[in-house]
């Protein structure tokens, strides 16, 4: 198995970073249709899939948020 001590999102689903925060707050955070309009797990997950930019973002803001350091 690849093992990743460095990367702090290693072992974390999308889905998992989605639902440690709410839509409004994602939205709120970062102003991107799939958190405002009618969100859902489903169509917020595909968006990120396709667009690196705004998965970029997600990643980062949890990793401020949740962050041990």
């Amino acid at each position: 198995m690849n093992q990743q001590p460095n990367n702090p999102l290693h072992g974390l689903t999308l889905e998992k970073i989605l639902t440690r925060h709410g839509w409004e707050g994602l939205y709120q955070q970062i102003r991107v249709n799939c958190f405002n309009n009618d969100p859902s797990i489903k169509s917020s997950l595909k968006f990120l899939r396709k667009t690196q930019w705004a998965r970029d973002k997600v990643e980062a803001l949890y990793l401020n948020t949740f962050s041990d350091s």
